[in-house]
């Protein structure tokens, strides 16, 4: 039985932590917008997580894993040398990377995590990137180094000010359009408040925003239905044909409501679970 590996461990924020994990298959085929579906051991939930880096060459996949629940807090708690059951992927359909002039590329809180390898490939096609990162404040941003590596221009908002402007992501893409930027096209990822707020208002502006969908999702091959997602009159699965969609398009208020079907279990499985007592953070 092959263990997937956890070859590095990093506390990037309080409750979120990155991880690099070996899995050389899933490393040799995955591209930027694509996700993985993880299990700790035989009695854990199936998880699906953006992936946030790949390592061809030595065969690793990054991901980041903020603590919401009783699963991801006992993920949080491996370290180095500790091994997944699972992993499964690449799965979804890969980001659409093209030479469109000048993009932005938004990343909300986790978000900014599956962002990075889209701003980077998006770079490495010719595009000038401007990437918005946006959280609760300072102390919740993240990879704020390795978002300036792969953008051109970096804006940073926070909701209380704490660090770069204070407002949401569309004060910064306002500044950015005052500043006599034409952007092509926007990546949006990141809270489904966040997503939501962002197509609303870059749909009056005409810019096409590129939303990336993480509804509750069981077996990841489009079988079992739990995260369809409605997009313009069409069901759509987020498993098989996305996890990307044209924002313009999704509905977020039936999305918003599938995902606080769980909220009670999850809670209550967080409060009778053992999580966090064996010293995890």
């Amino acid at each position: 039985m092959h263990l997937y590996q956890v070859v590095k461990r990093r506390q990037l924020a309080p409750a979120i932590v990155l991880f690099e994990v070996e899995a050389p298959r899933v490393a040799a085929k995955v591209k930027p917008g694509q996700f993985v579906i993880v299990r700790m051991d035989e009695k854990s939930e199936r998880i699906p997580l953006t992936v946030m880096d790949f390592n061809r060459e030595r065969g690793t996949i990054t991901i980041v894993v903020q603590d919401v629940g009783y699963s991801s807090c006992m993920i949080n708690n491996l370290q180095e040398g500790s091994s997944f059951l699972d992993f499964v992927g690449p799965l979804g359909v890969p980001s659409d990377i093209e030479n469109y002039g000048t993009v932005v590329c938004m990343g909300g809180g986790l978000g900014i995590a599956p962002i990075y390898p889209i701003a980077r490939a998006l770079r490495e096609a010719g595009n000038h990137v401007i990437s918005i990162l946006g959280a609760r404040t300072a102390d919740l941003l993240i990879l704020r180094e390795e978002m300036a590596a792969v953008s051109d221009e970096v804006v940073i908002v926070t909701d209380d000010g704490s660090l770069g402007t204070k407002g949401y992501h569309s004060t910064g893409l306002d500044q950015i359009l005052a500043q006599g930027h034409k952007v092509e096209v926007i990546w949006a990822i990141g809270p489904m408040v966040m997503m939501r707020a962002v197509a609303r208002y870059t749909k009056t502006l005409g810019i096409k925003t590129i939303v990336s969908m993480n509804p509750i999702m069981v077996d990841g091959t489009g079988m079992c239905g739990a995260c369809r997602v409605k997009v313009g009159e069409e069901t759509k699965f987020a498993c098989v044909d996305g996890p990307e969609f044209d924002g313009h398009l999704v509905d977020f208020e039936l999305a918003m409501q599938r995902l606080a079907f769980y909220k009670d279990e999850e809670n209550r499985a967080k409060a009778h679970g053992a999580c966090g007592q064996e010293g995890g953070h």
